[in-house]
């Protein structure tokens, strides 16, 4: 586990309840959809206690996180396709983290849950070895030289997701982004990591059956580009 100090997430983003004027989605978070989603001050309060406190299963029932659920198609469709798995999201925008938690229950997923967090300070949503697969899908590239030091896969990242999973569980990761790609690939092959998975061209590859193809993923691989894909092993 990285010994890098939680993160002040309550210093990084807005509270919920601090917003002068809260907007559709904001007041969803905090009323309709409150079962289902967890604002920046409730979600820390489950760590090390999703399954039995939130998701009401046994200890040993898998657990799979997506890290930016975006509009929340992939999102929907995990939660309906493996309805005995729990997955929970993060997300921090408040129109694409409700658009996400209401396609899962309108399309009948009782195994889902979505919490409005910052994924760099991840470890303080999860003990060690509370997760499973993780799924990391079109994160912000930051392709300006200024901006890499944005990215969120890094060493000290990387290596904090490994704490936080079982051996055995997966990273599965997605980017249109061949520079971050490269970028991402360096530190995993350095990393406790082994990649299972690793192609330039995900929708031509061996891997192309089992990929669920999103909204957006249809428009860019419509406009010529092409989608960057691997898959990595906790040992």
């Amino acid at each position: 586990m990285s010994s890098r100090p939680f993160i002040n997430t309550k210093a990084r983003i807005s509270l919920t309840r601090n917003l002068p004027k809260p907007n559709m989605y904001v007041r969803m978070l905090e009323g309709e959809f409150a079962p289902w989603a967890f604002n920046e001050e409730r979600a820390p309060l489950f760590r090390g206690l999703w399954r039995e406190q939130v998701f009401k299963v046994a200890a040993d029932h898998p657990l799979d996180l997506e890290i930016g659920t975006g509009n929340g198609y992939f999102f929907a469709h995990r939660a309906k396709a493996r309805p005995e798995r729990c997955l929970v999201g993060i997300e921090l925008k408040f129109k694409p983290l409700i658009q996400s938690i209401r396609r899962a229950v309108r399309d009948g997923a009782e195994n889902a849950r979505i919490a409005r967090y910052d994924a760099w300070a991840v470890e303080e949503l999860f003990a060690p070895g509370e997760l499973d697969d993780v799924f990391i899908h079109f994160p912000d590239p930051w392709e300006k030289k200024r901006q890499l030091k944005h990215r969120l896969i890094d060493d000290e990242f990387i290596e904090v997701v490994h704490g936080l999973q079982k051996p055995g569980s997966v990273i599965d990761f997605k980017t249109d982004s061949l520079d971050y790609f490269e970028w991402a690939v360096e530190r995993f092959r350095r990393s406790p990591y082994e990649i299972v998975a690793e192609t330039r061209d995900l929708h031509s590859s061996e891997w192309a059956a089992r990929n669920f193809v999103t909204h957006f993923e249809k428009l860019w691989t419509s406009k010529g580009i092409k989608i960057n894909y691997a898959l990595l092993r906790r040992s």
